[in-house]
C-alpha cells in the first residue's frame, strides 16, 4: 500500500518551467570554472545620474551589455561555443567562434500566471550605442513580456508532450552555427534587486555573465587612502571545454577595467570594435567560416 500523502501536500505537473528543465538536461555537458570580481560604479552611477537630468534612463544591465560586447570584440576566443559531438571517440572537439556578440539576457518574468525565466537575446552588442540597448532592454521589461512573439517557443514546448518538448529543445541546438539566434553568445543574469551580493551561473555559452547588488563598500584608492564607493561584484563562469582560465581572467580583466573607466563615448566607442568586426570578414576556425535576473 502506498504511504498516505503528507498534510496539505500536493503534486503539480510543472510546464511553465519546463524550458529551463530541459535546458539543465542539455547543459549538463558543460564544465563550469567560476571568477569574479568587484567593480566601482563610481564612472557609471555619475553618467546615469546626467542622463537621468536630460529625461534618459539607464539600467545597470544596460551598462554591463554595453561593456561585455565591446570586451568580447576583443576576445573573440570567449565568444564562441563547444560544438555538438564531443567527448566522442572519432569525433574530434570543434569550437564554432562568432564575429558578432549576442547576449541571453535572462528575465524573471510570469508565463500563465507562473514565475519562470525568459531568455531574450539583445545582438549586435560589440557595435550597439547605450540608447539601442536600452530600448531592446525596454521592449521585455513589460509584464506582459512573456507574450512577446519571441517566446512563443516557450510557451509551445510548455504545452507539447515531454518526448516531443525534449526533441524539440534538442533540435533547436543541434546546429551550433545557428546558436546565436537560439541561444545568443555570451548570457547575462542581473539579481542586483535583492540583496545578493554575488552569484555564479552557467548559461548554456561560453561565458556568463552574473551582476549583484551595488552597494557602498570600502575601497582603496590609488593614492593609499581608504574611502568608500558603490561596488558591484561580477561573476564570470566560463565553459572550460571553450576557453581556459586565463583567457577568462582576461576577458574578466577587461571588463572590469572597461566598467571602472566608462566614459560617454556611445558613438565614438564604435571605432573601438576590431577591423575584422567592422569590415564584417569571416575567418576561418576549422569548423566552417565564422557566423554572424530583471534588468535594473
Amino acid at each position: 500500500m502506498s504511504p498516505a500523502p503528507a498534510h496539505g501536500s500536493h503534486t503539480v505537473i510543472e510546464r511553465r518551467r519546463r524550458h529551463t528543465l530541459f535546458f539543465l538536461e542539455w547543459a549538463e555537458s558543460q564544465r563550469p570554472v567560476h571568477l569574479d570580481t568587484d567593480i566601482d560604479m563610481t564612472r557609471i552611477l555619475e553618467h546615469r545620474e546626467r542622463a537621468r537630468a536630460d529625461g534618459l534612463r539607464y539600467s545597470y544591465v544596460t551598462y554591463l551589455l554595453h561593456a561585455t560586447g565591446r570586451a568580447l570584440a576583443r576576445h573573440q576566443e570567449a565568444n564562441a561555443v563547444m560544438a555538438p559531438g564531443w567527448p566522442g571517440f572519432w569525433r574530434a572537439p570543434r569550437i564554432v567562434r562568432f564575429r558578432s556578440v549576442t547576449a541571453k539576457l535572462a528575465l524573471d518574468r510570469k508565463v500563465d500566471g507562473e514565475r519562470a525565466v525568459l531568455s531574450a537575446l539583445v545582438p549586435r552588442l560589440e557595435r550597439a550605442s547605450l540608447r539601442e540597448i536600452q530600448e531592446q532592454v525596454d521592449r521585455y521589461r513589460g509584464e506582459q513580456a512573456a507574450e512577446l512573439p519571441e517566446f512563443k517557443g516557450v510557451r509551445m514546448l510548455g504545452r507539447l508532450p515531454l518526448p516531443l518538448g525534449r526533441a524539440a529543445f534538442g533540435a533547436a541546438l543541434r546546429d551550433a552555427r545557428k546558436r546565436p539566434g537560439v541561444f545568443g553568445t555570451v548570457s547575462v543574469s542581473s539579481l542586483g534587486h535583492g540583496a545578493v551580493d554575488g552569484f555564479h551561473s552557467a548559461g548554456g555559452t561560453a561565458v556568463t555573465l552574473c551582476a549583484g547588488r551595488i552597494a557602498q563598500r570600502p575601497v582603496v584608492r590609488a593614492d593609499g587612502t581608504l574611502g568608500a564607493a558603490p561596488v558591484m561584484r561580477l561573476g564570470l563562469t566560463f565553459d572550460h571545454r571553450v576557453i581556459d582560465g586565463g583567457a577568462a581572467a582576461d576577458l574578466l580583466t577587461d571588463l572590469h577595467d572597461t566598467m571602472e573607466a566608462f566614459d560617454d563615448v556611445d558613438d565614438g566607442s564604435r571605432g573601438h570594435v576590431p577591423a575584422a568586426h567592422a569590415r564584417g570578414t569571416d575567418h576561418d576556425h576549422g569548423t566552417g567560416r565564422e557566423l554572424a535576473g530583471s534588468p535594473r
